[in-house]
């Protein structure tokens, strides 16, 4: 041990002080709260630190290798190997506003091959219990997103991985046919203590133009105006119940696919949703059709969802139970009017709570005071570098912007009359150490990049967190052209084959978020 340590040059572990501070949860106030980054490490903390090294590198599986011939490895090779790449560098390495990409602690490649050979680990989640209201928003998460409690962290992730799962099952089989009733269709969820319980449709109210046949035949599934959107599910496991403080209800909408559905996105002028509503209250047309459209063999998605809730409440009637509507892109847009529809359905609605990822401006201001008025809670995960997030709009500040919304000569059909809702957690891709800071249009979109980026996030003055835990191979598969060289030359060094990913389960893509 000695030997290593004198080994180590000094300038390693020589720190700069920062001051930014993080806490952890609320609800766990029994835990120590999170410590701000550590100072030189002395040699008792360094003696504690290394006696648990051994049990930490256990708990890493190794990378398989194609040599069948078994090396002779002395024992102190071993244990020297293991202080070495267990030293827990981190944070020297954000200490030192230099970039460290030509030079990463052995901790750094360690970790960052444990996170590519990930597979699924569900790591204890904490009992929401009676603060379940909290984390559903009752407060609008007021206190709890700078920093972002660690609890609601493992939420978010959790809600973003439902729609992931939505969008495996649709590319799994995306056609629907026009001439039948669809069948029902299996969705793997990433949690199993939910349980599918309906299959939802979207339909577009208009079609392809004649020559687009003539010129692109075989186009399929891209130009069928009915396609699976998403699903609603249902908790049924009593210890997830508990631990959650009630029954969640989840629906669960996927971002835009078909061509039809990109020529819905197009249809940005606003509209009355319906009388009742009142004549201020406008969203966008292409949204509006989507959502109450009525296929050939598919009721209208806003048909569907509203039947479907109102038949779980009726079955568990008595229970204390949740509404969650999550969705991503175009689902984004989706969860808003479904929630909206959802929170006046019936007398005794339970809580309805939207969590959106990189969604676009579904409404007027009208429409969002009327969302906010019908008690809807809404959290928008929001990448800065995600264009999507800012249309239909102008590509000003967000200051500038709403400057000119305020003036009353803005007319209420063009792009400044819409206006978001609820309240944001904001990401940005460059917070990042292992994407690009100018990463291309399609990652900063890109639903697992957004939950890469809030597993990460501790808040807006702290760094990336040293210890997230969610697997890179997704990321490094989806998006290796904007992952930084480092890291995928790092991967290749290590034999890692990231395209062995691609015949793993939605599951062993997406660990539990810890």
């Amino acid at each position: 041990m000695q030997t290593m340590n004198s080994t180590l040059p000094p300038h390693m572990f020589q720190t700069k002080n920062t001051t930014f501070t993080c806490r952890a949860s609320s609800i766990n106030k029994h835990l120590p709260p999170i410590s701000p980054p550590r100072k030189p490490l002395s040699s008792t903390t360094t003696k504690l630190h290394l006696s648990n090294l051994d049990k930490l590198l256990q708990k890493q599986s190794p990378i398989q290798t194609n040599d069948t011939t078994t090396t002779t490895t002395t024992i102190t090779e071993k244990k020297s190997k293991n202080i070495l790449e267990g030293l827990d560098l981190s944070n020297l390495i954000w200490s030192d506003k230099k970039t460290t990409d030509d030079q990463m602690s052995p901790h750094h490649l360690k970790n960052l091959q444990h996170l590519l050979t990930k597979t699924a680990e569900y790591s204890p989640r904490n009992t929401l219990g009676s603060h379940w209201r909290q984390y559903h928003g009752c407060n609008d998460w007021k206190g709890m997103l700078d920093p972002l409690d660690e609890n609601l962290r493992r939420e978010v992730v959790r809600y973003g991985e439902f729609v992931q799962a939505a969008y495996h099952c649709f590319h799994s089989d995306p056609a629907t046919s026009q001439y039948e009733p669809p069948q029902s269709r299996h969705v793997s969820l990433p949690d199993k203590s939910y349980r599918v319980t309906k299959n939802l449709y979207a339909t577009s109210s208009i079609g392809l133009p004649k020559w687009v046949d003539d010129v692109a035949p075989d186009l399929g599934w891209m130009s069928q105006r009915s396609s699976w959107i998403g699903y609603v599910a249902v908790c049924d496991d009593k210890r997830e119940i508990s631990r959650l403080g009630r029954r969640d209800i989840v629906i669960s909408l996927r971002g835009t696919a078909t061509c039809l559905e990109w020529a819905e996105n197009m249809r940005a002028h606003l509209i009355e949703t319906n009388a009742q509503h009142g004549k201020n209250s406008k969203v966008g047309c292409g949204f509006l059709s989507l959502y109450k459209t009525k296929g050939t063999h598919v009721p209208s998605l806003a048909e569907s969802v509203i039947k479907e809730v109102k038949r779980l409440m009726e079955v568990y009637k008595g229970e204390t139970l949740s509404v969650t509507v999550t969705g991503h892109s175009l689902g984004a847009a989706l969860a808003l009017l479904v929630a909206d529809d959802l929170s006046t359905c019936s007398p005794n609605v339970p809580p309805v709570a939207v969590f959106s990822f990189g969604g676009p401006k579904v409404g007027n201001k009208a429409y969002g005071n009327k969302i906010t008025a019908q008690n809807v809670k809404v959290l928008r995960i929001v990448n800065s570098q995600d264009v999507i997030t800012r249309v239909p709009g102008i590509f000003v500040s967000e200051e500038f912007e709403q400057k000119l919304r305020n003036f009353k000569a803005v007319s209420e059909n063009t792009p400044l009359a819409y206006s978001h809702v609820g309240v944001e957690l904001r990401v940005e891709t460059k917070m990042s150490p292992f994407l690009k800071p100018d990463a291309d249009m399609a990652c900063c979109h890109d639903l697992e990049a957004y939950l890469h980026l809030v597993d990460g996030f501790l808040a807006s003055n702290c760094p990336f967190r040293a210890n997230a835990k969610r697997s890179l191979a997704r990321l490094m598969q989806d998006q290796s052209s904007n992952v930084k060289k480092l890291y995928t030359s790092k991967a290749k060094t290590m034999s890692v084959n990231i395209e062995k990913q691609r015949t793993f389960s939605i599951s062993d893509c997406l660990p539990s978020p810890s």
